[in-house]
């Protein structure tokens, strides 16, 4: 095994740091989201911290690592007395694959042997392996849901449970869980990141002595990692025997009313969903006193709680920023400081960082905080004591006054007419629009892809999944892992006689098995091919267009799909952005788009064809959704008509599904969209239609009789509304 990085020897990444020590010291915090760029050492942290966890006790030949002095009770390899014999071994630290099944995350039983032998046959997976050890899931974002909920429920309970054709097994599996994930990639659903207990940005430094500092120790270690590791040893030690002591402690720290009172109000003030954030707040604040070697909690412990367990949990869509005003967090807790603003941690016998407590570094920091002992080279100590007023700082939310600025600045709204040709710094250049702000999101009808997929499961079109409602049956692939018992039952079922059965049961051979075909939802590559030229240029119109864009955007990120988006004005088209899980990097670009020129349609459908050619490449049962926003007009260039008709049979012949979002506006309408829809064999469906509520007004429409039929096109392939899903003619 590699010798890891020390975990004392990282530099600058003290809040990374900070909140994996306190997991180390109360694993009831329920783990940590590490979220940053690439590069910023998310791996090496985990990795490191995991060394400084205490040796433990196991029972001998226990493959779930049941502790001698308290055996789970349902262990399957039990049941194990008390006081069994034990082994002594480091703390386990278990990465999850992103390309990990679910069997090998949660186990598997032996369906075979179960049902031939009466043998209950459990493979324990990746969580018995992780229990009592660090789970390490990198990328977590990139993981599929059903893994993820897996993973976080059984970190929430701490015990798995496997239930297969009526075959129950369980087991216990607590473990310090951390994840990382890079944002531009991709973001976590909200009810997910609300079961990470903590969470932290890391960027990479702009200071040049810091940096210089981190290529230098970088370079040491990987020359000789053994060498380079043995120089920390000291600093090390001092870490984990801190740690240690600060769990030894934690039993003793006192949350009292007032700094109850504070964790309550604080989660009230950033209107914060369900109760979660006030029980990890709690005990990331127990778990920072006894950190500082103290027996009571602090406003500072309470404060550096609130910058750890609040930010993830105030997102409400994608295209939120995580984040706290740091100014509403300390009026609150002035607020509910107790009589005469007292800290609630203040009074007679309180040991501080310092003190001589035993979080005390013994003035190994620089800084008065002992955050586990002095680097070599006389260095800061990685893990800081927090103190009053030295918080790290949180991304900040603008004030009122900045955000009507922005909105000014992105509508274009300037103090008066400027002079012919002048182009100030920042403004559009001349010829060009500035762009237009995006109207309110809203919900809007599914469009889905026709036919039955194959791809990595979601909740857009219909495939065959891992998951999902059982549609057949078919003679398995290899290991048996999901069981179709009738079809079993009824292949085994005429051979009973020749196969000499005289009792009760089924006598059953290998050839007898059948597994479950199922059927549910797969992901899809959403791809915007959005017209940015002149004739969508009108400030309300694109202002329209951006929010149906927008809403698409935020169900493809509800729907777990990938999304891309090429633009197309004056004589090209650009990939404005690569296909990519990230909608809210999608969300960034589409708000800065400027408009303005002619209308390169061909180009533009053509380089959506030669993005879906190379994705194709890259997963080919990754069905793609060309989503065109356009009004339909083609100018430039010779025939220019012609072409984009020729662009869009081209991508017809290649099977693409296509949705044509017809943006034409005015009383006059030339039907255009439709016309490209029906050469694209998909379908047109006007801006106002793409929002789910506008299906209930058709039905009612229809329902009123014929003169209140909605008659303009919808398009061949499916649009899914509030009511169900809908088919009308292709444009002709």
């Amino acid at each position: 095994m590699s010798t890891p990085f020390p975990f004392s020897a990282i530099v600058g990444m003290r809040d990374l740091q900070l909140g994996l020590v306190l997991n180390a010291v109360n694993p009831g915090i329920g783990g940590v989201l590490v979220r940053g760029e690439k590069g910023t050492a998310k791996s090496t942290a985990v990795r490191g911290v995991a060394s400084l966890l205490p040796r433990q006790t196991v029972v001998t030949g226990c493959r779930f690592g049941c502790a001698p002095e308290a055996p789970d009770p349902g262990c399957p390899d039990g049941p194990h007395s008390a006081g069994s014999s034990g082994t002594r071994r480091p703390a386990e630290l278990v990465e999850l694959p992103i390309g990990t099944s679910e069997d090998r995350l949660i186990g598997s039983l032996d369906i075979e042997r179960a049902l031939s032998e009466g043998v209950k046959a459990y493979e324990p997976g990746l969580l018995a392996k992780a229990h009592r050890g660090v789970l390490y899931v990198d990328e977590v974002n990139l993981l599929q849901d059903y893994l993820v909920d897996s993973l976080l429920d059984a970190a929430a309970m701490g015990v798995v449970h496997v239930e297969r054709e009526g075959v129950s097994v369980q087991h216990a599996a607590r473990f310090l869980l951390v994840g990382t994930m890079n944002p531009e990639e991709g973001e976590l659903r909200p009810q997910l990141l609300d079961r990470f207990g903590l969470t932290v940005e890391v960027t990479a430094s702009r200071d040049t002595e810091e940096r210089v500092e981190v290529v230098r120790r970088r370079l040491a270690y990987d020359e000789d990692p053994a060498g380079f590791a043995a120089g920390w040893d000291e600093s090390e030690e001092e870490l984990r025997t801190r740690i240690a002591s600060a769990r030894a402690l934690l039993p003793e720290v006192t949350l009292g009313d007032t700094a109850l009172r504070q964790i309550a109000a604080t989660c009230a003030a950033f209107e914060v969903d369900g109760m979660r954030a006030d029980i990890v707040m709690a005990r990331t604040a127990t778990a920072l006193a006894a950190w500082a070697g103290r027996t009571e909690v602090r406003q500072e412990d309470v404060r550096q709680a609130a910058l750890l367990a609040l930010p993830h949990r105030r997102r409400r869509n994608p295209f939120d920023a995580p984040g706290l005003d740091e100014d509403t967090l300390d009026d609150t807790l002035r607020e509910h400081a107790g009589p005469d603003g007292d800290d609630p941690g203040d009074g007679p016998g309180t040991d501080g960082p310092g003190d001589g407590g035993p979080g005390d570094g013994g003035g190994n920091d620089p800084d008065g905080g002992g955050g586990g002992g002095a680097a070599p080279d006389g260095s800061d100590a990685p893990v800081p004591e927090q103190r009053a007023g030295d918080a790290p700082s949180a991304p900040e939310v603008p004030s009122e006054q900045q955000s009507e600025e922005s909105a000014r600045s992105e509508h274009g709204d300037t103090p008066g007419p400027r002079p012919e040709g002048e182009n100030p710094a920042g403004s559009a250049p001349a010829g060009e629009r500035p762009p237009a702000r995006a109207a309110e999101p809203y919900r809007t009808r599914t469009l889905t892809v026709p036919g039955l997929g194959e791809g990595a499961a979601g909740r857009r079109s219909r495939a065959r999944t891992a998951h999902g409602r059982t549609a057949g049956a078919r003679r398995p692939q290899g290991t048996v892992r999901r069981l179709h018992l009738p079809g079993t039952v009824q292949a085994a079922a005429p051979h009973q006689r020749a196969r000499g059965r005289s009792g009760p049961g089924l006598l059953l051979r290998r050839g007898d098995l059948r597994e479950a075909v199922r059927e549910g939802r797969e992901s899809n590559l959403v791809l915007f091919v959005v017209d940015a030229s002149g004739s969508m240029a009108a400030r309300k119109r694109m202002g329209a267009v951006k929010g149906a864009v927008l809403s698409l955007l935020l169900d493809a990120y509800q729907r777990r799909d990938k999304v891309g988006m090429v633009t197309f004005r004056r004589s090209a088209a650009e990939v404005a952005l690569p296909p990519t899980s990230s909608v809210d990097v999608a969300a960034a670009r589409l708000e800065s788009l400027p408009t303005g020129g002619r209308t390169p349609l061909a180009e533009g459908l053509l380089r959506a064809r030669e993005v879906l050619r190379v994705e194709r490449l890259r997963d080919p049962a990754h069905r793609p959704l060309l989503v065109a926003v356009t009004d339909g007009r083609a100018t430039g260039g010779s025939e220019p008509v012609a072409r984009a008709q020729r662009a869009a049979g081209l991508l017809a012949s290649e099977g693409t599904a296509s949705v044509v979002l017809d943006c034409e506006a005015g009383p006059v309408r030339l039907g255009l969209a439709g016309e490209l829809a029906a050469a694209l064999g998909g379908c047109a469906v006007p801006l106002d239609d793409l929002r789910a509520d506008a299906v209930t007004g058709a039905v009612r429409a229809h329902r009123d009789g014929p003169a209140g039929r909605d008659r303009r096109t919808a398009g061949a392939a499916g649009v899914t509304g509030a009511t169900g899903t809908t088919r009308t003619r292709r444009a002709a």
